[in-house]
């Protein structure tokens, strides 16, 4: 081979090389983010990525403006009361404030093993939960009953409202006719609220429910490139998220002080994307960040964890914020939110429900 032709040959071999890498580096600029390896120390992914300025507003004054305005309200007149005129027992599982309860008499304690046969299989009626209990005629606590103890009476309670609407007369003649079944069954008497008044408090229950029932939600959109869903999962991972029970949940969860309560914040990918084969693949353009306000409570600053977790990300990740209709939210809309938020929290105080209370999670539910 002479001189002329392995030069020749060389420049070729290069020149073939050079439009590989080139291809291969266009194909990955295409492409969306990937996640990088871990670096060696752990705690890396889980400290933010940048020092989070501190917010144009806050909601520390939320829970106390909820229980300034509680206290007031203990002044004025209670809400309508949602309670049937029958002398009704306190209880953990039920509340007057969103059922309506039903005592059922017994002329003498029974034992529970005799009541478990009767005890109903559905626990809904329509789409709201009902329930029924047993008072322990030892203890004096309403429990489901048991082999071995004995119960002195009963009380039912079927939910008012809930998120699919309020109560209506066909959900409360089918709980009626369930109870009064159970009740036939063991030989108790049971006391039915007058239908029009227990209709007519759920409407209004839910009236006010319907006024107060914020879902706050942002989305987060790929300025240039897009993510892949492994990337966003990393992102996410830097600021405390974990992975949820659903395709395409990344969840912010409570604090250990709040272990049983819903999480502060959801991460929302697409779940088609997140069920791809291979996460590094699927192209994401845009997540969703939001919190339900009913559902958490006020002194987890689940609002100020919104903000700072959508401004940490935003900038990690080259997103824009912005609302449902494409609209960027600046310092000026999350202020206004600040304030209607506010109102929200007042008004779920004076109705002695409070964001994140029992009764508060199961009426929006």
């Amino acid at each position: 081979m002479s001189n002329l032709t392995f030069a020749l040959t060389v420049v070729g071999v290069l020149l073939l090389a050079a439009v590989v890498a080139h291809g291969v580096w266009r194909t990955r600029k295409a492409g969306p983010r990937r996640a990088t390896p871990p670096r060696v120390e752990p705690r890396e992914l889980v400290e933010p990525t940048m020092n989070v300025p501190d917010p144009a507003f806050a909601v520390e004054s939320a829970a106390p403006a909820a229980e300034a305005s509680q206290t007031d309200a203990s002044t004025e007149d209670p809400p309508t009361a949602l309670a049937p005129t029958a002398v009704v027992r306190p209880s953990s599982r039920l509340d007057v404030l969103i059922d309506a309860i039903t005592p059922l008499k017994l002329e003498a304690p029974v034992a529970g093993e005799w009541v478990q046969p009767h005890w109903p299989t559905s626990r809904r009626a329509g789409s709201k939960p009902f329930l029924i209990e047993a008072l322990n005629a030892e203890t004096g606590e309403w429990e489901t009953p048991t082999t071995g103890k004995r119960y002195s009476e009963f009380q039912a309670g079927v939910q008012l409202a809930n998120r699919t609407g309020a109560l209506n007369e066909i959900e409360y003649s089918e709980f009626v006719q369930k109870v009064q079944t159970f009740a036939d069954a063991v030989g108790a008497m049971p006391d039915f609220p007058d239908m029009l008044e227990v209709v007519s408090a759920a409407r209004e229950l839910d009236q006010f429910a319907s006024q107060n029932d914020a879902q706050l939600g942002l989305h987060l959109r790929a300025n240039a490139a897009a993510w892949s869903v492994g990337y966003i999962q990393q992102q996410a991972a830097a600021q405390g998220f974990v992975l949820g029970p659903l395709p395409g949940r990344l969840v912010l969860p409570a604090a250990d002080d709040h272990a049983a309560a819903p999480p502060v914040l959801i991460l929302s990918v697409d779940s088609q994307a997140a069920l791809a084969d291979d996460p590094n693949l699927s192209a994401v353009r845009h997540v969703t960040l939001n919190f339900d306000v009913a559902q958490t409570q006020a002194d987890v600053k689940p609002f100020e964890r919104w903000q700072t977790s959508a401004q940490a990300l935003a900038h990690s990740m080259d997103a824009s914020v912005v609302d449902d209709n494409g609209q960027p939210l600046d310092a000026q809309a999350f202020t206004h939110i600040a304030s209607e938020l506010l109102r929200v929290y007042e008004q779920l105080a004076a109705r002695e429900m409070p964001a994140g209370s029992v009764a508060a999670r199961r009426l929006f539910s």
